[in-house]
């Protein structure tokens, strides 16, 4: 337990969420462009909530020593997490039952101060349908995959939640 927090109050911990979101935002783009595989609104939606991933491994590399910074970036995993798993469940509903009545938009909605699909196109815009399932690996498409990284995410959330809010004993931040 006591490794476990120093881990988490450790910068290298905090990187490496920042890097594995980065490497699924990295695999997003590799399957649009390399591999020609169009994302839909959905699909937009799950990149951003890895970005927020991303976000939270940035805010926990800040100053990982301080229980405050240590609190927002778990809350903003955790956030990211379960957005992103709900999303990704929402896809795969949309792909697995298909109906006229459940469709997703052809745009997104990004809130208008921070239109990410105006200000980053090649990432954040949709070109493809919710309901087309275009990519397996293993028998099992792309939005199962997404829950599984995001229910992994959640499980590695949950399971360093107190020691990374722990106070370290050598430290009163």
């Amino acid at each position: 337990m006591l490794r476990l927090q120093h881990f988490c109050h450790s910068r290298i911990s905090w990187g490496l969420l920042a890097l594995s979101g980065v490497g699924l935002e990295l695999a997003a783009l590799y399957f649009q462009y390399i591999m020609d595989l169009a994302p839909c609104v959905m699909c937009i939606y799950i990149r951003v909530a890895v970005l927020g991933l991303i976000l939270a491994g940035l805010i926990g590399m800040l100053q990982p020593k301080r229980w405050f910074i240590r609190f927002v970036g778990i809350s903003s995993w955790l956030v990211s997490s379960i957005w992103g798993l709900r999303l990704a469940y929402d896809l795969n509903d949309m792909q697995v039952n298909p109906s006229p009545f459940a469709t997703c938009s052809f745009y997104p909605e990004f809130p208008s101060f921070m239109p990410l699909d105006v200000w980053l196109p090649s990432v954040f815009s949709p070109t493809g349908m919710c309901s087309d399932s275009v990519w397996t690996f293993l028998s099992v498409s792309m939005a199962q995959w997404m829950m599984v990284c995001f229910a992994v995410y959640i499980l590695l959330a949950l399971i360093v939640l107190f020691p990374a809010l722990t106070r370290s004993k050598t430290s009163n931040k």
